[in-house]
């Protein structure tokens, strides 16, 4: 089966306050905290586009890139793919958030041995890109792509976190750790078998 699985936030751990937080008290900025558990950076302070965009190309950018691995996902992943299963890094990253989205992002995955069969950046519409392309599962910490991409028709497996914990239920497949989201996986193979 072929699987699609985000980068941030499932894959990885990313701290979008700390290093923000410090950027804006350096910079003598007015923002302040929005919502800490926000999956968008443009999210978490109450500032515009332009002014994340600022911050993450004089430096920033290594919010996302020295973001630790979350724990179990190299082995879920491994453990995957020698079950068989096709493994696809399915990123929305593109060249207005990052210099090279591709080059960073490969960067970070050969840093942290994450086992992968490809990688896609600038994936904005994760659902419909998956249902065109025949994969069996779709796995995303945001909830809202996951509730789309269920409703296309693609078995969504939602990395529950702070911010939709209280609603992953509304997405058939979820889980919390990366033991939970392999299991939901070969549930998803063993019944399309």
């Amino acid at each position: 089966m072929k699987i699609a699985v985000d980068l941030d936030d499932t894959l990885s751990v990313v701290d979008r306050v700390t290093q923000a937080q410090e950027y804006i008290r350096r910079m003598g900025l007015p923002f302040k905290l929005k919502n800490k558990d926000a999956h968008a950076i443009v999210d978490v302070f109450d500032w515009e586009l332009a002014d994340v965009l600022q911050f993450v190309h004089t430096g920033g950018e290594t919010v996302f890139t020295e973001a630790e691995p979350r724990k179990g996902a190299r082995e879920a992943l491994l453990a995957l793919k020698e079950a068989g299963h096709t493994v696809t890094v399915l990123t929305a990253r593109t060249t207005e958030w990052f210099s090279d989205p591709e080059k960073v992002s490969r960067g970070w995955l050969r840093k942290h041995r994450i086992p992968y069969d490809e990688l896609v950046t600038g994936i904005s519409q994760k659902g419909a890109w998956c249902l065109q392309r025949g994969y069996g599962a779709l796995i995303d910490d945001s909830l809202e792509t996951c509730l789309s991409a269920q409703a296309q028709g693609v078995n969504a497996v939602l990395f529950a976190d702070s911010s939709s914990r209280n609603r992953a239920a509304e997405v058939r497949y979820h889980g919390e750790t990366w033991e939970e989201i392999k299991e939901a996986v070969e549930k998803i193979a063993s019944e399309q078998q």
